[in-house]
């Protein structure tokens, strides 16, 4: 029983070491939110069982949670960096696919269409603007395009993003027009989000469905233009992990060794 019970030490130390791993890999990424193992120990026994006598067999993994803590802000300078003073997320869509991701990461970029995405094809989300500039009703939201040219032939020539997720498309001719509102979602329990890489995630039946709302609205937090949020990984304190982590391997993997004396010792007594 020994051998099991260790083993399973021994796989979980692994998938500990794994999780820290991916901690520190990305300890640079813009966005990146950093994960922790949880452990819950095994028992044996029956409702019939003396309680005095039941003993445990083993661990296992009963979580890897995401954390959801904020990371640094770093300036750059960049009026398309966007970084979120909150708990909310920007929502992404796949100019192909269609699909709708949420991230932190507010890296975006203007493209020759006029679009704000994130490099990879996935357009900003914000609630348009009625005829009167008005934003329209929270939660319809629609791909953030920012016309090139106005209604009197000048060329786009700037944008700028206030804290409330206000996008302002500046022309050559001096005309300001306001596109729409930076679209922000919440969630009721975030680590529910399925990661999907590059810093984004899907919403689930766990974390419930996304409620999109205005930057300044509810928890969702203000916007900063020109920053981006760093990854929230201290790596003092992964580097502590995995010094934990691989002192439980090695003492599992110790008494496994032990439990294979004892055996060849009763081995040798036999014969």
């Amino acid at each position: 029983m020994s051998f099991y019970t260790s083993l399973s030490g021994l796989r979980a130390a692994q998938t500990d070491l794994g999780v820290i791993a991916h901690n520190i890999a990305n300890a640079e990424t813009t966005g990146f939110k950093k994960s922790d193992t949880q452990f819950a120990d095994l028992v044996a026994g029956g409702a019939a069982s003396d309680p005095r006598m039941m003993k445990g067999i083993g661990v296992a993994v009963s979580a890897i949670a995401q954390n959801f803590t904020l990371g640094a802000v770093e300036q750059t300078g960049n009026v398309t960096d966007l970084a979120i003073t909150g708990d909310g997320f920007f929502a992404v869509r796949g100019g192909e696919s269609g699909q709708t991701a949420f991230t932190r990461n507010g890296a975006f970029m203007l493209d020759q269409g006029g679009f704000l995405h994130d490099g990879a094809g996935n357009r900003l989300q914000m609630i348009a603007t009625d005829g009167s500039g008005n934003p329209g009703a929270s939660g319809a939201t629609a791909d953030t395009r920012l016309p090139l040219v106005n209604a009197a032939g000048a060329d786009l020539a700037g944008v700028t993003i206030g804290k409330d997720g206000t996008i302002s498309a500046a022309y050559a001719d001096g005309a300001v027009t306001n596109v729409g509102r930076v679209a922000l979602a919440s969630f009721t329990s975030p680590v529910g989000l399925r990661p999907l890489g590059n810093s984004k995630w899907e919403a689930t039946g766990l974390s419930g469905a996304p409620q999109i709302g205005f930057p300044g609205a509810g928890r969702n937090g203000t916007l900063l233009s020109g920053a981006l949020e760093r990854s929230n990984v201290d790596l003092a304190e992964e580097m502590i992990g995995l010094i934990s982590a691989q002192r439980n391997f090695q003492a599992n993997a110790k008494a496994i060794d032990t439990a294979s004396q004892l055996s060849q010792t009763i081995i040798n007594l036999r014969t």
